[in-house]
């Protein structure tokens, strides 16, 4: 008998933020209708599920055994769809063979799965995010969530969980790619008591939603990578810090906390060890400069966030002052799948100095935008032109925006680079939390430079100098230069400035709210000098930065 017909037949629906703008609510709600309605539901099961991937062709729906996926399926599809699949498994039950699905939706399309989009990735942070149903426990640890911090409670010591994750090469996916090894030794190194493990979803890049997908989709893959981290370095409390407009990934994460509690996977004396470990949730006002993890320690204390200088770190004296481990939301998700395959396997992928997989958010000009996860070392150029499709209407690309108002533009020229911590850094940009823009040759790359300007000029907490007034010094040159009234001086002026602002300013926001200015300089110069007041010419002053 066709396999398909003794099969129980399953529509993932995408319930993801993306998708839930774009109607996947009333879609899901009109996928059950029209299964109740021919009861079906002991032979279709409507899920809803985390990102899907192409988000640009939202609402997502896939069709399994097979895995099928569908874009641009609406509400007035839906009885369409279980009629077909209806029809295709009373054909598998009369004819013994497997009957295709040939259903389209009206105003969508059907996806390839096996085009660059979906084959060049390489899904470890992602592997469960699409199939399982974030809101269900049961789901995830029939994926086997949990059985790894089970295994490590039980049978590892804290130096052992720490060596793992040191000799894997796992470096922080935040900004910094700082190691997380190292982090967590340094945390582990403390003297006895009091300690805190912090994980930082406060992801506000403009056009970066990876934290934001993977807490939507897989909430439980990130506390258990938490507690895992937690037992590693000796804590028993933890904050996870989420801004207030990650709705969906409040409510999927308050949920998971509660089920794992329930099901004593968070709370005391875990696994019959004397280890204990609890979680809270900080919501924040959405300040950006709370991704910095002074400021967020400030924020979840209940006061202002604000930075302070370093030392201490926070790995000596953090939250209440008590050592402090923090990652973000990515970093703790890899975390068990090093532990489950080990430490070798995580460092085969990628490249020498940059491990792993890296999680992207495909965004701006570019004609299939959404979630992909790759190996570290991929290619720029392989992301948005083989896997984005290149822009919408072929004109082609003319640069890549990364690491959000912290990073910097690529030029198309520069579209081979591979995507790692040094590579990018070379070019004058980061990686940072995983915003990758797209850029097409329509964008004014000045107007550009001072659009991330004007949203470090608001985000400024305002506590240094160089960072409160440089920025708005900074914006207001790129008005002049927008507005043609800018001259030769004032170009030389606003690169010096970017300089001062750089080397001056007391945390991360103000040391790289210059970047998109300076590396659009690098780049683009002749659209800096071609907006200067007629009869003023650039003096060797305003060359002299000019990339090599």
């Amino acid at each position: 008998m066709s396999p398909l017909a003794d099969a129980v037949q399953r529509v993932r629906c995408c319930s993801s933020a993306g998708c839930l703008a774009s109607g996947a609510g009333p879609l899901r709600q009109a996928l059950e209708t029209a299964v109740a309605r021919r009861e079906l539901q002991e032979r279709l099961v409507i899920t809803g599920v985390g990102c899907l991937g192409p988000c640009s062709q939202g609402p997502l729906v896939a069709v399994d055994p097979e895995g099928i996926l569908f874009g641009g399926v609406s509400a007035g599809d839906a009885d369409g769809l279980i009629a077909a699949l209806a029809h295709r498994s009373q054909a598998a039950l009369a004819s013994e063979r497997e009957a295709p699905l040939s259903w389209t939706p009206a105003a969508g399309e059907r996806l390839d799965t096996s085009g660059p989009f979906f084959s060049r990735q390489r899904r470890v942070v992602l592997e469960h995010c699409g199939l399982i149903d974030p809101e269900r426990i049961e789901a995830a640890m029939e994926c086997g969530a949990y059985g790894q911090l089970r295994r490590v409670v039980q049978t590892l010591t804290p130096t052992e969980v720490v060596e793992t994750i040191r000799r894997s090469g796992l470096r922080g996916r935040g900004g910094a790619g700082y190691p997380t090894g190292l982090k967590w030794a340094t945390v582990a190194k403390m003297p006895q008591g009091q300690k805190v493990v912090v994980c930082n979803a406060d992801e506000g890049d403009p056009g970066a939603f990876t934290d934001r997908s993977v807490l939507e989709g897989d909430p439980h893959r990130v506390l258990e990578g938490m507690v895992i981290a937690a037992y590693a370095v000796g804590a028993d409390h933890g904050f996870i810090y989420i801004r207030a407009e990650y709705e969906l990934a409040i409510v999927n994460l308050r949920r998971a906390i509660e089920q794992a509690s329930r099901q004593q996977l968070l709370g005391q004396q875990l696994f019959g060890s004397s280890f204990s470990f609890t979680v809270q949730l900080r919501v924040g006002a959405g300040a950006y400069v709370c991704g910095e993890e002074t400021a967020l320690i400030h924020s979840i204390e209940g006061g202002r966030g604000t930075p302070r200088p370093r030392p201490p770190y926070p790995a000596e004296a953090g939250v209440g002052g008590a050592p402090t481990l923090i990652n973000n939301v990515e970093t703790f998700a890899n975390v068990v799948p090093i532990l489950r395959e080990g430490a070798d396997w995580f460092a085969a992928i990628g490249t020498a100095g940059s491990k792993g997989t890296k999680v992207f958010s495909l965004t701006g000009n570019v004609r299939r935008g959404g979630l992909v996860e790759v190996p570290m070392g991929t290619s720029l150029a392989t992301i948005v032109a083989e896997m984005g499709e290149g822009t919408p209407d072929g004109s082609g690309i003319k640069a890549v925006q990364t690491g959000g108002p912290s990073g910097g533009c690529v030029p198309a020229a520069h579209l081979d680079t591979p995507v790692d911590y040094e590579s990018l850094q070379a070019l004058g940009t980061i990686m940072g939390s995983g915003g990758m823009v797209v850029i097409d040759h329509a964008t004014d790359m000045v107007a550009l430079a001072a659009f991330f300007m004007a949203f470090c000029r608001e985000e400024s907490c305002g506590k240094c100098v160089p960072c409160r007034a440089g920025t708005v010094q900074l914006h207001a040159l790129l008005q002049k230069h927008l507005a043609g009234e800018a001259s030769a001086a004032d170009l030389a002026q606003l690169e010096a400035l970017c300089h001062m602002v750089k080397d001056t300013s007391l945390c991360g926001l103000g040391q790289s709210a210059p970047k998109p200015v300076l590396s659009t300089l690098r780049f683009f110069r002749g659209e800096y000098e071609a907006r200067l007041r007629p009869g003023t010419a650039p003096s060797p002053l305003t060359t002299a930065g000019a990339a090599p």
